[in-house]
């Protein structure tokens, strides 16, 4: 008798142990599990993989997918115009409907990539389910204002970087297998304080009407968040440190992240605008060079995902 109520306690302590150990596990299977896919669009100078071998959003879309999330990773001109970029997004998420029938899509984009998701949310509501922003320049950028003024319309400076610039973006198109059109210029007009006012007087969804506050958090059904960095050098060991370190300087004492300031990144809900990343530890670059003391990158997108799939979304 005692043998049999001690084995049927041992196997029900087995069970017990079981559940409290496969529990966190089927949990963490659809913690980023969200209702609609989720679209990574790249910034400027941007691409979805090198060769296949190296990611833009280095280590996050697998961080995603670990979660039960669908994720897709945008393609489109490395650099262009914030509109043009746009029509060539609609373009893929018009094919990704055909093929595999998903209605709308959440649309994260880093730096460039915002306006860019803006434009499609704007032009095309009805593939979009949200919109974030990661250290995107809605009011422009104070580097993209420097270059402009360093090297104005007409001069051979300017030429001469255009062209640079261009066959950089076509050499990264090539690398990553993209055929788009490529157009420096635009691109800098694009994040230029003049080019983002005239492009939020265009599409004004989810812009703040302050210089520094947030913007409307759902419009035609289309929810918005975002968030950024304001730090700038953050890891000894991470070469791009000192290229951001140099261009931080165009902002004066305007905290930034070395490419976009810290008021310029708001839209929308902002979640948080001062983290302790720079502009390419937003992606988890580079090779996951980002601050010991600051939040993983991959967490925050992770834990965002889970407020998109709450949010049933």
């Amino acid at each position: 008798m005692l043998r049999r109520l001690f084995g049927r306690t041992a196997a029900a302590l087995l069970c017990l142990s079981l559940f409290v150990t496969l529990a966190p596990s089927a949990q963490a299977s659809t913690y980023t599990q969200t209702r609609y896919p989720i679209v990574l669009a790249h910034g400027l100078l941007g691409f979805d993989s090198i060769l296949g071998v190296y990611d833009y959003w280095y280590g996050m879309p697998s961080s995603l997918r670990s979660g039960g999330a669908r994720v897709f990773v945008a393609s489109y001109s490395a650099s262009n115009y914030s509109e043009v970029r746009g029509e060539q997004l609609i373009r893929d998420l018009d094919n990704l409907r055909a093929i595999y029938g998903y209605q709308k899509f959440n649309l994260v984009g880093h730096s460039h990539g915002g306006p860019t998701i803006r434009y499609v949310a704007a032009v095309r509501p009805d593939l979009v389910a949200s919109v974030t922003s990661i250290g995107s320049p809605h009011k422009g950028s104070a580097v993209a204002d420097g270059l402009s003024t360093t090297f104005p319309p007409g001069s051979t400076g300017r030429a001469l970087v255009a062209g640079f610039v261009n066959a950089l973006s076509t050499f990264i198109a090539v690398m990553s297998g993209n055929n788009d059109p490529q157009d420096a210029l635009g691109a800098l007009v694009s994040l230029s304080s003049d080019g983002a006012a005239d492009f939020n007087a265009r599409f004004p969804q989810g812009i703040p009407t302050s210089s520094c506050g947030q913007g409307a958090s759902k419009v035609n059904g289309i929810r918005y968040y975002s968030w950024g960095g304001t730090s700038v050098l953050t890891h000894v060991l991470d070469a791009s440190d000192p290229l951001l370190g140099a261009s931080s300087l165009f902002f004066g004492w305007e905290q930034n992240d070395g490419l976009v300031g810290q008021c310029s990144s708001h839209m929308g809900v902002v979640l948080r605008d001062d983290y302790g990343w720079n502009h390419l530890d937003e992606v988890n670059q580079v090779f996951g060079l980002t601050s010991w003391f600051a939040s993983s990158p991959k967490s925050v997108l992770r834990a965002h995902a889970n407020r998109l799939k709450n949010a049933g979304l």
